[in-house]
């Protein structure tokens, strides 16, 4: 690994450094964006289930919107249940918004890395070739090692750059697609939570 940093040049430190944020911010994401940590089946049947027997206390909330995101949407709308339909919708968007901006944390910087690793890999194609232009310069095309040098920190720079924005990517996009599963999930059941509430549906 140093011979390559040292191949590389001093572009292989930010590089570098993108590929631990990388990283870090992949298994963060695949933990916290787990289905039973976001939206847990059990948490929509059993806020249905309160609304059915009509006996919600403040500490069922407080344990209901502690357990996952899921939970904290349908605490809302339980909280502001005796308010009119459109008071209940308007407290579980805000709510939901709260929510979706939780989830979609540090993929921005995710997709920021995939983006600008590529443009890193080719900063080190450059400054490769420059490096050796300058040395062929100097030493004329009789020296092989300024060209291996030169070719060198080209060749390695750019393989780096696009190994780290490939899984960079895959792993946006994958991610991405999950929070708006999950997203559409939560809406639905706070959609179905705010019908049975006005009794234009049944909470079975």
């Amino acid at each position: 690994m140093l011979e390559l940093i040292k191949a590389g040049g001093f572009v292989m430190w930010p590089l570098l450094l993108c590929s631990v944020l990388a990283v870090a911010i992949i298994g963060e994401r695949l933990v916290a964006l787990r289905r039973a940590r976001v939206a847990p089946p059990g948490a929509a049947a059993t806020a249905r289930e309160w609304v059915t027997r009509g006996d919600i206390t403040p500490e069922q909330l407080r344990t209901l919107e502690e357990g996952s995101a899921l939970g904290q949407v349908l605490a809302v709308g339980l909280v502001n249940r005796r308010h009119s339909r459109a008071v209940v919708r308007e407290a579980i968007e805000d709510a939901g918004r709260h929510v979706a901006s939780e989830l979609d944390r540090y993929l921005d910087a995710l997709g920021t890395i995939a983006a600008i690793a590529p443009f890193l890999g080719l900063l080190g194609t450059v400054l490769g070739m420059i490096r050796m232009f300058s040395g062929l310069g100097e030493a004329g095309v009789g020296n092989p090692a300024v060209l291996a040098t030169g070719i060198a920190q080209a060749l390695t720079t750019t393989a780096t750059g696009l190994g780290i924005a490939i899984p960079s990517l895959i792993f946006y996009r994958y991610l991405r697609s999950r929070v708006n599963t999950l997203l559409a999930d939560m809406e639905r059941e706070a959609v179905r939570l705010v019908e049975i509430l006005k009794g234009e549906r049944e909470a079975g």
